[in-house]
């Protein structure tokens, strides 16, 4: 009963039914191989179910097969299986037969994981698909494009599968050799990185910046710089070819791999250049090969380690880049000007092959000589003039123009590639240094100064700048002068130049002062008119009054404009009003002139006094009523002493009159 059991699991029915032997038509779907020679397709999951009380008994007519699975629904696992309760008849087996039952029957069933990868083996094989055994409960599936690589796969064979699924909504069991083969790549390269081993890759394909590497079937990125050592300019020639690499680095979230040939060549590369580097001397000359060419400098091959010409050390004469001296692969010769053992770095120079220029100057060039060249740098301080190839002198801007005027720059006057002459103003050949000047090359216009703009004289000059004191004018090249800000108008109140001018703009000038040692001029504009301030004495002297526009008022007081324009100023005091209303800008009052001072042109107003008194003048109003009053009684008197006797009685009688009427 027992292997009628094992054998055809599915012909297992309910345990409260009698058990008999199936007949031998009964129908199954699924049959599961001896255990000895082929495994079933459901392994034993964990012992879960509690042990069968008795054995179920087959019934007489068969029943609808069940799915191996539920061998284990019905009589628990096969380790707790109750080998009794089969033989209630009394047919029962030895403790040795159950044991090789169970034995035979637990190595029937094979236990696998999902998302490993294990060994399977080729049961059908069509143009879609490949069937594959694992020993699971059913065969999994694989696309045939995922061996499209093994034209020679046949049945029986075994692959590497993946297992992604044990069972997807079908119940399919679900594999992958591709993934599987990937798995075992990525294991493979992360292997081969931990323990820096040397690799053989297959060169694709070409890419942007490198090539595309065939690594254990994963595509790894060979950059250009570690293709070799030396700079390589066609990436093509590479591409078909296997080479041997070293992963140098590897991003596990992306999975990207990085390899490198240039690092299996560089380990023999580093004991050539200590070698050669220990035999290397300063002042050497040795010949190499130009390897790479920079924005700064040349990079010399010396047969086995590189040494670097700095563009300063290419020649004695100003280059904008090095390609204007050497050429790609073109040998030189090189002396040694400095290395470092332990970094591995030499110096190298090429212009110190050739004796140096200011060692072939002429001997008899001297201060004051005039001399040609070329602008090749420009700063805002100046430029530097070659007069020959490596001898070089420096036109300070200062020395550009006899202007004083420092805000422009060198720019102003030269531009690189200009061909001038210039006059040699110092000389030092020990330290190679010489200092040039151009304005030398016209007169000093400061040299009869006197003569050109005697004091008192007019002209028309320009503006070329502003402070808070005056007007920097022009009047012509290399002279200039300052107007003061107190020369600007006779009777207007300038707080900046800006308000009076502007920068580039014409205006006439009076040389008021002139002082040729020190090349200053100073210059007026408001001298070029009659001061108005002797006219305005007479039309405003104090006690006058006038109307006036109040323009602006502040904390101390108001500022008035009066006729003529002039302006004026009423303190807070002078501002009451005889309606006690404030005073407002734009307002039209009149007002009374209480200070004038011509030298310091200023006029202070007062329209309170205008409708009220000052104390000296009510004291002096007082005086003039009193005088006029004793006129009066004085004239009363005088006609009082002419009256005529008749006109006392006539006064007599009037007073009768009076008194009666009383009455």
């Amino acid at each position: 009963m027992a292997e009628e059991i094992i054998n055809n699991p599915e012909e297992v029915i309910s345990e409260n039914q009698p058990v008999e032997e199936a007949p031998a038509t009964a129908p199954v779907e699924e049959t599961v191989a001896e255990p000895a020679t082929e495994p079933v397709a459901e392994p034993v999951e964990a012992p879960t179910a509690e042990p069968v009380a008795e054995a179920a008994e087959l019934p007489e007519t068969p029943k609808a097969p069940r799915k191996p699975r539920e061998i284990e629904n019905v009589y628990g696992s096969i380790e707790n299986f109750d080998w009794n309760a089969l033989d209630k008849k009394g047919k029962g087996y030895s403790e040795a037969e159950k044991k090789n039952l169970e034995e035979l029957y637990t190595k029937s069933f094979k236990s696998i994981d999902e998302q490993a990868v294990i060994m399977g083996t080729v049961v059908s094989i069509n143009q879609r698909e490949i069937v594959v055994n694992i020993g699971f409960k059913s065969d999994g599936v694989i696309s045939a494009s995922e061996l499209r690589y093994n034209p020679d796969l046949k049945i029986g064979d075994e692959i590497e599968v993946y297992v992604e699924s044990q069972e997807d909504a079908t119940g399919q069991l679900i594999l992958s050799h591709k993934k599987a083969r990937m798995l075992k790549s990525w294991l493979r390269v992360n292997e081969a990185f931990e323990k820096e081993e040397i690799i053989t890759g297959y060169v694709k394909c070409r890419t942007k910046g490198g090539l595309i590497v065939d690594v254990f079937g994963i595509e790894a990125f060979l950059p250009g710089s570690q293709i070799d050592v030396k700079p390589i300019r066609d990436y093509d020639v590479f591409v078909d070819k296997i080479m041997d690499f070293k992963v140098v680095k590897i991003n596990q979230e992306f999975k990207n791999v990085v390899v490198s040939h240039k690092a299996l060549i560089e380990s023999e590369l580093e004991a050539q250049k200590a070698e050669i580097i220990s035999r290397l001397e300063k002042g050497q000359v040795l010949e190499g090969t130009v390897k790479n060419i920079t924005n700064y400098g040349v990079f010399v091959d010396l047969g086995g380690v590189d040494g670097l010409i700095h563009i300063t050390d290419l020649s004695w004469g100003r280059i904008i880049h090095p390609e204007e001296i050497v050429k790609l692969d073109q040998k030189i010769n090189v002396v040694i000007l400095d290395f470092d053992e332990n970094k591995k770095r030499i110096a190298l120079g090429l212009k110190q092959l050739t004796p140096h220029p200011w060692d072939a100057l002429d001997p008899n060039l001297k201060v004051g000589d005039i001399v040609h060249g070329k602008v090749v740098v420009i700063a805002d301080y100046g430029a530097f003039l070659e007069i020959m190839p490596g001898v070089e002198g420096l036109i300070h801007v200062s020395e550009m123009s006899w202007s004083q005027h420092y805000s422009r720059t060198a720019h102003d006057f030269l531009k690189v590639g200009d061909e001038i002459d210039a006059v040699l103003l110092t000389l030092d050949k020990e330290e190679r240094k010489m200092s040039l000047g151009i304005k030398q090359l016209i007169p000093d216009p400061w040299a009869d100064i006197n003569i050109k703009y005697p004091v008192g004289s007019k002209h028309t000059a320009t503006v070329r700048n502003f402070t808070n004191f005056g007007i920097f004018v022009e009047l012509e090249e290399g002279v200039e002068g300052l107007i003061h800000i107190s020369d600007l108008s006779w009777d207007k109140k300038i707080k900046h130049p800006a308000e009076f001018t502007k920068i580039g703009e014409k205006i006439d000038v009076k040389v008021l002062e002139v002082d040729a040692a020190n090349r200053k001029l100073s210059l007026g504009h408001k001298q070029l008119e009659e001061n108005p301030w002797d006219v305005y004495e007479t039309i405003f002297p104090v006690g006058s009054e006038h109307e006036g526009t109040i323009t602006a008022i502040n904390d101390k007081g108001a500022v008035v404009t009066l006729p003529n324009g002039i302006e004026g100023f009423a303190f807070n005091r002078g501002l009451q009003k005889e309606d006690n209303s404030k005073v407002q800008v734009n307002e039209t009052l009149k007002f009374k002139v209480v200070e004038f001072s011509k030298d310091s042109k200023k006029i202070t107003l007062s329209h309170t006094s205008t409708w009220k008194l000052t104390p000296e003048e009510d004291a002096k109003r007082a005086q003039a009523e009193d005088r006029k009053k004793n006129q009066e009684i004085a004239q009363v008197n005088e006609k009082v002493e002419k009256a005529t006797l008749g006109d006392l009685e006539a006064l007599q009688a009037l007073k009768k009159n009076l008194e009666k009427a009383e009455e």
